[in-house]
């Protein structure tokens, strides 16, 4: 026999998690059903099983590592043949067979959870950042209001299926070379549904539910950004035999600012300023989530400085702290000059060796000047 290792495609020390996924790949590959009338298919399957008997217990894998095949020899792993539970690894295996047979049976008739739904939220930026009350409308499966969910017609009953007695699920026996294998498949007279409805509702046409139209008031919290969830539990399609609802997952999109820019919970802009407030300094009145505010320019600032304002971004959610607000200062140079600006520019030039050795006296006259005519 082949090193059982080898067999599966894994390392000595590969752990079971790794052992288990290798042996359903290649029992997938290999099964018979899959390979009918392939010798060399089935007599592969069966050494990817015996592997795989071995080595998924960690006792005869141990007894295997210490002994090698003489470990089958002396008894330590049996010779009865396989004695595996073939439901958790053929589980999925079956259902590409023949389609939709299953190793596990379930009760059709047993409250079933709705399914979930998913829609996109779109935000303004200022709804995103401060929270809004917003009408979703939503396509939904709700019970059937004629029938109550039964799918049944009012005053007719259903009754059980004679052919798989109510299970919803008929067993089909099936021989290979490794022994008989027990499928499950739907019934398919009752569809899986165990049950027999005599007349089927006129409204819904058997299945219990129905396709509304439904408007939802939901509360946007505060700082919600881009790709941020709102679960709204119970709001999604309506379950079978009695079973809750699913829940409804709102996704937000927010639109951009025309001027913020968000980071998480911080705010980040360009401030453009003039050559003289910039060269003086200046109090401004700058742009905040709350409106505008003063702030102190210091002169002789640079294009690329950037100014926080501490706690002025967005809320956090679930928080009251907040984020920061950024702002770049930007020196706006100026495209056209009036003839007396150009002057002011060029006296600025003419005096700019004269300003670095007389000091600051003759700067702030000169820049005075030109402040006035940008103001």
């Amino acid at each position: 026999m082949r090193n059982l290792y080898e067999i599966l495609g894994v390392s000595k020390d590969a752990p079971q998690g790794e052992i288990k996924s290798a042996y359903r790949k290649l029992a997938k590959t290999y099964h018979p059903d899959l390979n009918p009338n392939n010798e060399k298919a089935a007599e592969l399957f069966k050494e990817i099983n015996q592997a795989y008997e071995v080595l998924s217990d960690e006792t005869k894998r141990r007894h295997y590592d210490q002994f090698g095949e003489a470990s089958f020899q002396n008894g330590c792993m049996g010779n009865g043949g396989f004695n595996m539970d073939f439901s958790d690894i053929f589980g999925d295996i079956f259902d590409i067979f023949g389609g939709g047979y299953s190793s596990r049976t379930a009760n059709p008739n047993s409250p079933r959870r709705g399914s979930d739904l998913e829609k996109q939220i779109i935000l303004t930026f200022d709804e995103a950042v401060f929270g809004v009350e917003k009408e979703v409308s939503i396509s939904r499966t709700e019970e059937c209001s004629h029938c109550s969910g039964s799918g049944a017609e009012p005053g007719t009953s259903k009754t059980t299926c004679d052919q798989c007695h109510g299970s919803g699920q008929i067993r089909r026996t099936q021989s290979s070379p490794l022994g008989t294998f027990v499928r499950t498949a739907v019934c398919d007279k009752c569809e899986g549904a165990g049950e027999i409805i005599e007349e089927k509702c006129h409204q819904c046409g058997g299945s219990g539910e129905e396709r509304k139209n439904k408007s939802i008031n939901v509360k946007i919290p505060a700082g919600v950004d881009n790709g941020s969830v709102i679960n709204l539990r119970g709001e999604g399609n309506s379950g079978a035999n009695g079973g809750p609802k699913g829940d409804l997952y709102l996704v937000v999109k927010v639109k951009d600012h025309e001027f913020f820019q968000r980071h998480g919970y911080d705010i980040y802009y360009k401030l453009p300023i003039s050559f003289a407030q910039a060269a003086l300094g200046a109090n401004l009145k700058i742009p905040t989530l709350e409106g505008l505010e003063d702030y102190e320019i210091p002169e002789g600032v640079q294009t690329g400085t950037r100014f926080k304002l501490k706690g002025k971004g967005i809320q956090k959610l679930n928080s009251k702290s907040k984020g920061d607000i950024y702002f770049d200062v930007q020196v706006v140079t100026p495209k056209k000059l009036s003839q007396k600006q150009r002057e002011l520019f060029e006296e600025l030039a003419d005096h700019s060796e004269e300003y670095n050795i007389k000091g600051k006296e003759d700067k702030k006259n000169i820049f005075e000047k030109i402040k006035t005519f940008f103001e």
